[in-house]
Formats: structure tokens, C-alpha cells, sequence
């Protein structure tokens, strides 16, 4: 069984807490509370979590305060602050602070649902796709490094399976390959990675496309990177 994605929920109103957990919990997610931004601090100390959502104004330390600490040392759990403020300064001031998203009190549960989901694909592709997934009229196994095409088995490497799962996880979007190579790679963008890209893209063209010179599962958007249509 794939383990639920763990939420820790930072927010002193208690009824807003309760509403929030309940919520996650009944779409499969596994919640951990903090009350002020004290106990959000030695909590996070102790454990691992695949995303926060984090009140602004907090007692004790400020949600800001606490983003700011995270970030500087070099937490990169992606995190979403919720605030009653509803000014862009303050929005604009958050997402500088190191936050993956920004949500106004009050909102819709759902759209607040829709926006964690899109960070975990953005952040996390093994979470957003699996290990066993549909890649347009492909049949990916991570695990076993193979692409089925009808009944015809394809290998591919460690690499080209994790641009398919990053791919697979961002549909419909256009991936600059700055992003790809920091999320694939996990390094910074450098000329030499510019080839790396395109070479490692081309390869894996060659093996899913049914004709590599005229892409129709990864596309080329030109000046801009590439796109997987669904």
C-alpha cells in the first residue's frame, strides 16, 4: 500500500484545525497538528512531512518567522500559508519568504484541495503518479525500468524514467529545461546541462516515439521547453 502523504496543519483557531484535518483526512491524507508556531518548530525538528499548511499569524512565532528559519536551513518541504489577510503585499510577501503557495481566509475547501495536490505534483512526481502509470498510450513501470507499447517491452534508464514520472506529473505544461535539469538532475541549470537535456530527451524519444523527428508524446515548444499533452 502506497503511504499517505503526511500534512502538518499549523493553526491556533481550533475549529478552523478540526475542519482542516477532518478534510484531509477523509481524502487519505495523514495530519499532524500544531497549535502556535513554538510547537510547529519542535515538531518539524522531529519529523519528515510532504507539505505544510501554515497560518500566518501565529502566537508565539509567526508563521513568517518560521518560513523564514525553514528556509534558511535549508528545509525544502513545500508550504502553503494561510492568512486572513487579503492585501497582494502580504501574498507577494509570503511567497518571498520561501512559500510554495498563498490561500485568503476565508476559502473553499476544495480549491484548497486542488492547490496541495498541485504542489505535491510539482514537488513530489513519485506521490502524483506512482510507480505504474499511463504515459499517453504508454505503460510505465518505474520499478521495473520498462515502457510497454502494445506488447512490445522497452528498457529505459534510471534518468529517462524519472523524465517520464516528471513529465507524467505536469501535464499539460510547459517544462523550461532550467526545471527539468534541477528536478531530474537536482542541480542548477549550466550550459553542459543544456546538452544533458536535449541529449537525455532525444534518447528517450528515439525509444518511445513512433517517429522521433515528429514528437507527439514529449513536444518541443520552442524558446520555451517542453510539453506532455494528455
Amino acid at each position: 500500500m502506497e503511504q499517505k502523504a503526511h500534512i502538518l496543519v499549523v493553526e491556533d483557531e481550533q475549529k478552523i484545525r478540526s475542519a482542516l484535518r477532518d478534510f484531509l483526512e477523509f481524502h487519505n491524507f495523514r495530519v499532524t497538528e500544531a497549535v502556535d508556531g513554538l510547537e510547529a518548530q519542535r515538531i518539524v525538528a522531529e519529523k519528515l512531512f510532504c507539505l505544510i499548511l501554515l497560518d500566518l499569524m501565529l502566537p508565539k512565532i509567526s508563521g513568517e518567522q518560521l518560513c523564514t528559519r525553514w528556509r534558511r536551513d535549508g528545509m525544502q518541504t513545500p508550504v502553503i500559508m494561510l492568512t486572513a489577510k487579503g492585501q497582494e503585499k502580504e501574498k507577494v510577501t509570503g511567497l518571498n519568504l520561501g512559500a510554495d503557495d498563498y490561500i485568503t481566509k476565508p476559502f473553499a475547501l476544495e480549491e484548497l484541495l486542488a492547490r496541495i495536490k498541485a504542489v505535491l505534483r510539482r514537488t513530489d512526481p513519485a506521490r502524483a503518479v506512482g510507480l505504474t502509470f499511463k504515459f499517453a498510450d504508454l505503460d510505465v513501470d518505474i520499478a521495473a525500468l520498462k515502457v510497454m507499447h502494445k506488447n512490445q517491452e522497452i528498457e529505459i534508464t534510471k534518468r529517462e524514467a524519472a523524465i517520464i514520472r516528471y513529465f507524467a506529473a505536469n501535464p499539460n505544461r510547459v517544462i523550461s529545461r532550467e526545471e527539468l535539469y534541477k528536478e531530474v538532475w537536482d542541480e542548477t541549470m549550466s550550459e553542459l546541462g543544456t546538452r544533458t537535456t536535449d541529449m537525455h530527451i532525444a534518447k528517450l524519444r528515439s525509444k518511445i516515439e513512433k517517429n522521433s523527428a515528429d514528437p507527439k508524446i514529449i513536444k518541443t515548444v520552442r524558446g520555451a521547453g517542453y510539453k506532455y499533452e494528455t
